[in-house]
């Protein structure tokens, strides 16, 4: 027998990993969708959903959840999808993610918890990204919003210094614990990178937006447009709350110091993302003018996910020609597959195994980029292959345009210092997750009541970890509040 009755009386068909195959995300045209920024995936059925999710083999060590920095309640969730039961599934989402719809556009499920699945092994994961992000849509469509009415309503109040994931992820468990989060950012609207370094095919704004009146809905207060340092002192800030988390990011680009780096034409990736954003939001962010890509031979220098976010943007700008050049194989790009393999529909063009040398000017306007060929040689007891620069082979690249995008690192604030913030020489700061320091939490700064998380204390990572460091902060600032 291949059948047995699942939850609510609906047969389980214990082979259906066998007689379903995996289904891939149903995309836009290329056509249709190279020409605008909306999202390239189409949300699927309902039968559809259930269909995939029955294909779940309910492991007895889930090595999906575990896969994931959240841990999420995967195989739970996918039982509940199996048995339409979507808005139980959605709320089962929230108790550990607080971003579910976002997790489900932006993660690397590739290189986490798909990657993971048992079924990974020949018959095709279960396409747990794609259930997550439909599931939460519908709940955020339908107004769910968690039953909070037993919660007993503190009068603490936290401050939250960036509206990043790692934020919204602190902030909406302290929340959920009767505790006022008040979250302070420079910027015009909420979620950090999510909105001003993700272009639109793959978050589109209105997702963000809508999950900014959940959580305001829940008791979240956002005082947006204010720097801290600049708007409103730390002093104060201090003053005003009883405890503090960081959650400010990795804003500060990687150049790479490569000669003729000051030419013009010579962009910044997040320079480019942002200005993208602020000109189709109507932002009026100051600092960010918009450059148009159109009709000009565009050259991105890198090879991980916001490199692969500048080609795909400057091809829906009409550029001429776009490639990316990156130092290694296609294979060992740091970058979601995915993501490559949706530029490559998309029309760019990758130059694999080559180094770049100098970015070569006329007149003090780009004009191209010197590149060396390399090869690539395993390197023992390591995982990271490494090149070999070939100097002999040199050849010139043609550009109007170069993006650099190698990168971020730590973007210190002045105050830091003041307020006894400590930091690495890289400028990441210092909690007792990132050194060996003997402070009571986890998140916790060698200021007391300062706690941080995400990229300003790891370095720039995957917007689930940002979250997971959220959330464990919130957890000690509970503690530390004895909430």
């Amino acid at each position: 027998m291949s059948q047995q009755q699942g939850k609510n009386n609906k047969p389980q068909d214990l082979l259906a990993f066998l007689n379903q195959q995996r289904g891939e995300h149903n995309k836009r045209e290329v056509t249709e969708r190279v020409i605008d920024f909306k999202e390239i995936y189409v949300a699927k059925k309902s039968e559809e959903l259930t269909v995939q999710a029955s294909r779940c083999l309910d492991c007895g060590n889930p090595y999906c959840e575990w896969k994931c920095p959240l841990h999420n309640y995967i195989p739970n969730w996918l039982e509940l999808v199996r048995n339409e039961q979507f808005s139980q599934a959605a709320e089962l989402m929230h108790e550990t993610n607080p971003l579910p719809e976002i997790c489900g556009r932006v993660c690397p499920q590739d290189r986490l918890c798909e990657q993971a699945c048992t079924l990974n092994t020949g018959f095709g994961a279960v396409t747990i990204g794609e259930i997550e992000k439909n599931i939460s849509d519908r709940a955020i469509a339908n107004k769910w919003r968690p039953n909070l009415s037993n919660i007993k309503q503190t009068d603490k109040t936290v401050a939250i210094i960036g509206a990043g994931p790692a934020g919204l992820g602190c902030a909406e468990l302290l929340a959920r614990n009767g505790v006022k989060p008040i979250v302070y950012d420079k910027y015009p609207e909420i979620g950090g990178l999510l909105t001003f370094g993700i272009p639109g095919f793959k978050l589109e704004k209105s997702i963000v937006q809508k999950r900014r009146e959940f959580l305001q809905d829940i008791g979240v207060e956002f005082r947006l447009n204010t720097e801290v340092g600049k708007q409103i002192s730390i002093e104060q800030i201090q003053q005003e709350h009883d405890a503090i988390f960081l959650a400010m990011g990795c804003y500060t680009s990687v150049t790479g110091n490569l000669p003729g780096a000051d030419s013009v034409g010579v962009i910044k990736a997040l320079d480019f993302l942002i200005a993208n954003v602020n000109q189709q939001q109507d932002y009026q962010m100051k600092g960010y003018p918009y450059q148009s890509m159109q009709g000009k031979k565009v050259v991105v220098l890198g090879g991980g996910d916001t490199a692969m976010d500048c080609v795909r943007s400057a091809q829906r700008q009409q550029a001429e020609k776009v490639t990316c050049v990156y130092r290694r194989d296609r294979d060992s790009m740091p970058g979601s597959p995915q993501e490559v393999k949706n530029a490559i529909e998309e029309g760019v063009e990758f130059l694999f195994n080559r180094q770049p040398l100098s970015i070569e000017n006329q007149q003090g306007k780009v004009s191209g980029v010197s590149l060396a060929e390399t090869s690539i040689h395993e390197t023992v007891g390591s995982n990271r292959k490494t090149f070999v620069i070939d100097e002999e082979a040199q050849h010139l690249l043609e550009a109007d345009i170069v993006i650099l995008a190698f990168g971020f690192k730590a973007s210190p604030a002045d105050w830091f210092t003041q307020a006894g913030i400590t930091q690495k020489e890289n400028g990441l700061v210092i909690t007792q997750t990132s050194d060996d320091f003997d402070l009571p939490y986890s998140q916790q700064t060698e200021s007391k009541g300062i706690f941080a998380g995400g990229d300003m204390v790891r370095g720039a990572d995957l917007v689930v970890t940002a979250i997971a460091e959220g959330r464990q902060a919130a957890k000690e600032i509970l503690d530390f509040l004895e909430v």
